[in-house]
C-alpha cells in the first residue's frame, strides 16, 4: 500500500507550492479589504492550467485526474484560500459540462473557461430552498426560441464576478425530476446582483441573483430536460472532497506557522515549545490534520479508479472544515496577541475557512449520507 505520491504527483505539488506563495499569497489580504475578484488572479491561475484542471485536452484543459486537482487545492489553500474557489468552480462545472453537453457545447464553453476568459459558477440555492434544492422554485418556461426564466438565487460563489453561470431551473413538476440545467450569459439582460457583506472569503463576492424574464436560447441547456438536477449533483461528490483539502491546506499553513512560534517564541527562559501546554495541542492538530488529508485523498482515488466515493466525499466535506477551523483557531491561539492582530494572516483564514463549514454541504447533510452509505438506506434517516 503506497501512501505517498508518485513522481509525477510530488513534482507537481512542489511547483505548485513554490508557484502559489509567490503569485497568489502576496495578495491574500488584500483582496480580502477590496472584497472583489481580481481578474489578474483569474489569468494567473489559468496560466498555470488551474482553470482547466479538469478539462479534457482537446477543449484546451490539463485533464488531470482528480487527485492532481486536490493537490492543487491544498497548496492553493496554503498560500489563498479564496483563489481556491477557482479550482473547486471550474472542476466542478467543467465535469457537468463533459458528462452531459453535446460535442458543440463542449467546444464552445470549455475553452474559454480553461483559459481564464470566462469565470463561471454555479446557482442552485434559492431563499427557501438550500439543502433541500430539489424543491427550488426559479421557473424556466418555454417560449418559440427558448426559455424565460424568473425567480431567484441566493448564496452564488463568485455570484458577483461570473460571466456564464450553470443555472437549475424549473422545467417541470415538483421535486428533482422537474428540473433542469441552462448555460446562461450573466450579462443577459433582466439579470440583477447583489453582494453579500459577508464575515470572511468577502473577495470570491458571494451573491444573490435576481432574474426578471431572462431569455435563454434553446441550445443551451445542458443536458435533457428534467436531468439537471441528477447531472449536477452527481459532480458534488469528488468536489466536495477538493474542498475538504482547501480547508486542510489552509490549517496546515496555520500549523506551519505555529510551530515555528513555538520554537522562536521564549518564556521563562526557553522556546514555548517547551511547554507541553503549547506542544500538545499542536502535535493533536497535526495528527487530526494528517487522518482528515487521508480521508480527502482516498475519496479522489476512488474517484479516478472509477469507484464509489460518495461516503468519503462526505466524510472529507463535513470533517475537514471543521478539523481546519479547530486547529486554525488553536493556532491563532499559540500565536497569541501576533495571532489575534490583523496584520497576521491566521485570523483571516479562521473566517474563511468557517464559510464552509456551511457552503456546499452542511455537516449534517453529509453525515446523512455516510449514514446512508454504513447502513443501508433502509436503515439509516
Amino acid at each position: 500500500m503506497d501512501y505517498g505520491f508518485d513522481e509525477d504527483q510530488e513534482v507537481f505539488r512542489t511547483e505548485m507550492a513554490r508557484w502559489a506563495d509567490k503569485v497568489l499569497a502576496p495578495h491574500y489580504q488584500a483582496d480580502d479589504k477590496t472584497a472583489e475578484l481580481r481578474r489578474q488572479q483569474v489569468s494567473d491561475m489559468a496560466e498555470m492550467g488551474l482553470n482547466g484542471l479538469r478539462i479534457p485536452d482537446e477543449y484546451g484543459g490539463q485533464e488531470a485526474t482528480a487527485v492532481i486537482a486536490g493537490i492543487a487545492a491544498e497548496e492553493v489553500g496554503r498560500a489563498d484560500f479564496n483563489a481556491g474557489y477557482l479550482i473547486i468552480n471550474t472542476a466542478l462545472i467543467s465535469d457537468i459540462i463533459v458528462r452531459n453537453a453535446t460535442e458543440e457545447q463542449k467546444r464552445a464553453w470549455l475553452p474559454p473557461i480553461a483559459s481564464g476568459e470566462t469565470v463561471p459558477c454555479i446557482m442552485i440555492t434559492e431563499p427557501g430552498h438550500g439543502t433541500d434544492a430539489a424543491a427550488l422554485t426559479l421557473r424556466a418556461s418555454q417560449t418559440g426560441d427558448g426559455w424565460v426564466l424568473n425567480g431567484e438565487k441566493t448564496s452564488i460563489t463568485l455570484g458577483m464576478a461570473a460571466d456564464k453561470a450553470v443555472v437549475l431551473a424549473r422545467t417541470g413538476g415538483p421535486g428533482a425530476r422537474g428540473v433542469s440545467a441552462f448555460w446562461v450569459d450573466m450579462d443577459s439582460p433582466g439579470i440583477s446582483r447583489t453582494a453579500f457583506d459577508d464575515l470572511g472569503s468577502r473577495a470570491i463576492g458571494r451573491a444573490t441573483i435576481y432574474f426578471d424574464d431572462v431569455a435563454v436560447p434553446a441550445d443551451r441547456m445542458i443536458g435533457e430536460p428534467g436531468g439537471g438536477f441528477v447531472s449536477v449533483m452527481e459532480g458534488f461528490d469528488y468536489s466536495r472532497a477538493i474542498i475538504g483539502l482547501l480547508c486542510l491546506g489552509a490549517a496546515q499553513q496555520s500549523l506551519d506557522e505555529a510551530m515555528q512560534w513555538a520554537r522562536d517564541r521564549e518564556a521563562f527562559g526557553q522556546p514555548i515549545g517547551k511547554f507541553q501546554g503549547v506542544s500538545f495541542p499542536l502535535a493533536e492538530s497535526a495528527t487530526y490534520v494528517t487522518g482528515a488529508r487521508h480521508v480527502c485523498y482516498e475519496a479522489l482515488w476512488r474517484k479516478d479508479n472509477g469507484l464509489d466515493h460518495s461516503a468519503q466525499a462526505a466524510m472529507a466535506k463535513f470533517w475537514a472544515p471543521k478539523l481546519s477551523v479547530d486547529v486554525i483557531h488553536q493556532c491563532l491561539l499559540t500565536l497569541g496577541h501576533i495571532g489575534y492582530s490583523t496584520e497576521h494572516k491566521v485570523g483571516q483564514r479562521l473566517r474563511d475557512v468557517i464559510g464552509l463549514e456551511i457552503g456546499d454541504g452542511t455537516a449534517q447533510v453529509s453525515k446523512l449520507v455516510i449514514s446512508r452509505n454504513l447502513l443501508g438506506r433502509g436503515y439509516a434517516p
